[in-house]
């Protein structure tokens, strides 16, 4: 077995809580009539990405609270099906695997991954690796990898500085006021989809992610949001992980107070100096450098995922049409802006070319047409004028004072259950050694915050099971985040 990274982890978390297909990584190749692969050399295509890429014929299986790495039941082999959008939501079964399905439906080849074990990047390495098996072409060899083992190195490293990095920025994120409503949603479930072009302009000293990243903090100003946070998927691929397929990825949060006087190239450069220092911790997980951070399936109510497009050249060339930013019929968070920049252009306008894929919470975003229509509008603005004042920008806001009235940031206070707790009492007494054990600390005291005492979803896990193997009891990883100390996760059992 083999112990799960941290962004597995995490994962494996939320999954647990709840989050429907919010989690499925699917990729649709369409053939035409023509050109579709035999269904033989396509399956053995499928089962030589297996071969190839480990990862994708194995489970995640809990021992002692910690969710490791096994092999699945079985492996993963080309099936078929009767619609792509079955395939694309049809549950994961985590602990006997496989984490990633291959279903033809008619001339239509879906392929879904869970994010345990799949990432965007590693949507160009599979389609690729599939493409050449196909062809009959041998990709190059890969190297064995345990990212997990050098990830948790790399970050021990970097507790330190992170927590100190954090500690003046972070804020839990409150609501987020749009026009016809407030986005607070951080959980993962059913969405929907618009999809639309972008021009996203090439400014000096700016990437084009960063112009559309200050784009979005000020779309949201304009909204009435003083402060804006979003999250954003850092990619996490070392050098010895290109060409694997793998979960990559740390979500981080970015903050800001757009100046309404502010020129936007003054604020986009500022937001560039907050992203770079950023950069330093992209490998950190939040959960391990803020303490009480609850698991969310998104950061913020609004999260952000950008990534170049894959070359179309070289093997993936004519084999088939490749929907890259495929829906999974869910959303993580109230609203998430997928944005594909393509990697090649053949002497396209550089303003021009992305595909933005807006999933949304509709009982959250009521007017996802209007958003994009801002956005789309703010960027036009910009590629005119970069120097225009952030209060320029042509939106319908403001649409509401900030903050918003009886709104707050703020997360209710967790209850410990306030009584005393006899620690003669034989549970108490079980429940202290379990905690003193996994948190290698003594004593603990019955009102003892877990968090104040260095503990994070991963120790938390590890009692559980604890717990559930000698004591024979439940709690719910949400009732313990709200009940933090053994007097709260006492009055929880006891009810």
């Amino acid at each position: 077995m083999t112990q799960v990274s941290f962004a597995q982890h995490g994962m494996w978390v939320t999954e647990r809580m709840g989050a429907g297909s919010a989690y499925h990584m699917p990729i649709v190749i369409r053939f035409d009539g023509s050109s579709a692969p035999d269904p033989a050399v396509l399956a053995a295509a499928c089962a030589r990405v297996v071969e190839r890429h480990p990862l994708l014929g194995r489970a995640v299986r809990e021992h002692d609270g910690v969710p490791h790495l096994v092999p699945a039941a079985r492996l993963p082999s080309l099936e078929t099906g009767e619609s792509v959008e079955e395939a694309v939501v049809r549950p994961f079964d985590l602990e006997n695997g496989p984490l990633v399905r291959f279903t033809l439906v008619g001339d239509t080849l879906v392929v879904v991954a869970h994010h345990l074990v799949f990432d965007g990047g590693s949507k160009d390495v599979l389609v690729a690796d599939l493409a050449a098996f196909a062809t009959g072409a041998v990709p190059p060899p890969l190297a064995p990898l345990d990212y997990a083992e050098g990830q948790r190195e790399r970050v021990a490293a970097l507790l330190g500085e992170a927590r100190a990095f954090w500690a003046d920025r972070w804020r839990d994120p409150g609501e987020v006021v749009v026009p016809g409503g407030a986005l607070r949603s951080r959980r993962g479930g059913p969405g929907r989809l618009l999809e639309f072009p972008l021009d996203v302009p090439a400014l000096p000293g700016l990437t084009r992610f960063e112009v559309l990243l200050a784009a979005l903090h000020a779309l949201l100003m304009s909204y009435g949001n003083a402060d804006v946070v979003t999250a954003v998927d850092l990619s996490t691929r070392t050098a010895e992980a290109e060409g694997h397929i793998g979960p990559f990825v740390n979500e981080l949060p970015v903050f800001s107070s757009p100046p309404a006087d502010a020129p936007f190239v003054t604020f986009a450069a500022a937001l560039r100096a907050e992203l770079r220092s950023l950069y330093a911790y992209r490998e950190v997980p939040l959960a391990r450098v803020v303490a009480g951070l609850k698991p969310h399936a998104a950061l913020a109510p609004v999260s952000v995922s950008y990534r170049r497009g894959p070359l179309t050249t070289g093997a993936t060339a004519g084999f088939g049409e490749v929907d890259w930013l495929a829906f999974n019929h869910a959303v993580r968070g109230a609203l998430q802006l997928q944005v594909l920049d393509p990697a090649v252009r053949t002497g396209d306008d550089p303003a021009t070319g992305m595909s933005a894929s807006l999933r949304y919470d509709p009982g959250e975003l009521t007017d996802p047409a209007g958003f994009a229509d801002d956005l789309r509008a703010v960027l036009a603005a910009i590629a005119q004028d970069p120097a225009r004042p952030l209060e320029m920008l042509p939106t319908r806001g403001p649409v509401v004072a900030w903050p918003v009235p009886g709104s707050s940031t703020a997360e209710a206070a967790p209850e410990d259950g306030g009584a005393d707790v006899d620690l003669d009492d034989p549970l108490a007494a079980e429940i202290r050694a379990i905690w003193e054990e996994v948190l290698k600390l003594a004593p603990i005291e019955p009102h003892d915050d877990i968090f104040e005492l260095g503990g994070h979803s991963l120790t938390i896990t590890q009692i559980i099971a604890r717990m559930r193997k000698r004591l024979g009891v439940e709690v719910d990883l949400d009732d313990f985040f709200d009940n933090p100390t053994i007097a709260g996760v006492l009055q929880v059992i006891r009810g």
